[in-house]
């Protein structure tokens, strides 16, 4: 059988506040107007990163930073597009057993490899059995049974021991990628140095470290494309400074526009806003290894304490939708709608005082915020947040430190509470379930080792309902539970802004923050 997403089933209630805030929220975003430009061949294009590609590894990988290079190299059986839809990619086709266990794909004709080599069959295999090996961050879930192969019939059936929902969006995550059986002939650290695949681009030299320059794949599948002779991501550790080589024209297009800036790129001349939904939320993370933060009437003070819509107005410039649930009203049983209309704990900093009274710290106490630096949303957010808690007598001291060693502190555990984005790499709202509630998986609950044992049943349950309005309950239910337990507070809901020159054409703004590049082209000088 075919896929076909349902349409989100969502409450038609809003508050006003929504309602004005409705004018931020993004349709899916593309560049170019087919009817009054023609594309042109050849060029590169410059492409502005506030973090470098350090690891090309596609299943031991997740910051953006790598997952973003990394998919303009592997690509997967299926994608998804602009709208969140899952869509057939390297596979020309699937077909789903009514029972649920069997997939079965048949590879694009002609499928080849970035230096001419042809993709077989058992490389799918070789590159999902090494996802499951690697045991990585974005490691498949599902419960595969048996991968078969036959290169001459282009067929891959995957057999699963039960019914898995959410297994064909895992399959859309970069870590699904394809790549040569035993790594082509080479050693897995030799390939990795310079990966060949089946994406738009190849790479050409690469500092990880710094700067990443693309050439394109002379053998890509798709007919035509890219457009573009090469792509090359420069790294600007500043954001400010990003936008500033922006308008000088230093650079043609650049990954995140500061929210402060988005109307003057949008309005200027010579730079275009592209802007779109996304699966990213802004989030407060809480240690609960920490005495203070493993206290839930703790957290639930510091939640009443903050106005979240006011916070995401500051410093998002009504670009963002404020947040009251996990997952993003993009991503399908979003509860976002609902908890608007009916918050699990409001802005009330009389009941957030009356909830730090029955914790075990009445009196307050100090706690230290770990920021990146680099980031001006976040540092605002930090010293509203520090405002607000002293309120209910709770001292914030902000610490602000290099977006590399914030990722080292956080993944060590070793941060009080911090300020980082939760964000979906794939359109099925399992994926972000289990990666910030899942003690057992790699994040430990993204890094907060919160656990309940209700949530973690429920998840599981909702790997293994089939889609409709019995699975809808479940992560309604998960995410009325997290908004109460508040293991991390969602701030806002954050559109990808991406700005680019007006010379630049074709760039398709995708809800996980990444942006396809082989339609895209620019203007010759």
């Amino acid at each position: 059988m075919s896929f076909t997403r349902r349409a989100p089933k969502r409450a038609a209630v809003a508050l006003g506040i929504v309602a004005v805030l409705a004018l931020a929220g993004c349709a899916p975003a593309a560049q170019g107007d087919a009817a009054s430009d023609t594309p042109t061949a050849g060029g590169t294009l410059t492409y502005g990163r506030l973090a470098s590609a350090s690891d090309l590894d596609l299943h031991t990988q997740i910051t953006a930073n790598n997952a973003f290079a990394i998919d303009k190299i592997f690509e997967t059986l299926v994608s998804f597009d602009e709208n969140g839809k899952i869509i057939d990619w390297l596979a020309e086709s699937h077909e789903i057993s009514e029972d649920g266990l069997t997939y079965t794909f048949t590879l694009q004709p002609g499928l080849q490899y970035s230096d001419g080599s042809d993709v077989q069959a058992a490389d799918v295999k070789f590159s999902l059995e090494r996802n499951l090996a690697k045991e990585g961050p974005l490691m498949l879930t599902a419960p595969i049974a048996n991968i078969a192969t036959d290169d001459a019939a282009r067929t891959v059936v995957i057999t699963l021991d039960e019914p898995y929902t959410p297994f064909l969006s895992e399959l859309t995550s970069f870590a699904s990628g394809v790549m040569p059986a035993d790594f082509g002939g080479k050693s897995e650290e030799d390939y990795l140095k310079a990966p060949i695949g089946t994406g738009p681009f190849a790479v050409s030299e690469w500092d990880p470290s710094g700067d990443l320059n693309y050439v394109k794949n002379e053998h890509y599948w798709q007919d035509g494309k890219p457009l573009l002779d090469g792509l090359d991501y420069v790294f600007v550790a500043d954001d400010n400074q990003l936008l500033q080589r922006l308008n000088a024209g230093q650079i043609d297009a650049i990954e995140q526009v500061p929210a402060a800036n988005a109307d003057a790129v949008a309005n200027a001349a010579a730079t275009t806003l592209l802007k779109g939904d996304s699966w990213a939320i802004e989030q407060i993370f809480f240690n609960t290894q920490k005495p203070e933060f493993a206290d839930r009437n703790v957290r639930r003070a510091i939640a009443q304490t903050l106005d979240l819509p006011g916070i995401a107005k500051a410093t998002t410039f009504g670009t963002a939708r404020p947040a009251s649930a996990l997952i993003p009203p993009a991503i399908e049983y979003s509860a976002a709608d609902a908890h608007d209309a009916t918050p699990v704990l409001a802005n009330d900093v009389a009941a957030a005082k009356q909830e730090l009274a029955k914790s075990g710290y009445p009196d307050g106490f100090t706690a230290t915020m770990l920021i990146p630096s680099g980031n001006s949303a976040r540092a605002q957010i930090a010293q509203i947040v520090q405002e607000s808690l002293s309120e209910i007598g709770i001292t914030v001291e902000i610490e602000s430190i290099d977006l590399a060693a914030f990722r080292d502190r956080f993944k060590e555990f070793d941060y009080d509470f911090m300020i980082n984005s939760g964000q979906s790499d794939a359109p099925d709202p399992n994926g972000l379930v289990t990666f910030q509630a899942d003690p057992e998986g790699f994040s430990n609950s993204f890094w907060t080792h919160y656990t309940n044992p209700e949530v973690t049943k429920l998840m599981h349950e909702g790997r293994t309902t089939p889609d409709g309005e019995k699975r809808e309950q479940i992560y309604l239910d998960i995410q009325e539970i997290l908004a109460g337990d508040v293991p991390y507070i969602p701030v806002y809901y954050s559109p990808n802004l991406h700005g680019t020159t007006d010379k630049v054409h074709g760039l398709e703004s995708l809800p996980n923050g990444s942006v396809r590049f082989q339609d895209a082209w620019v203007t010759a000088k």
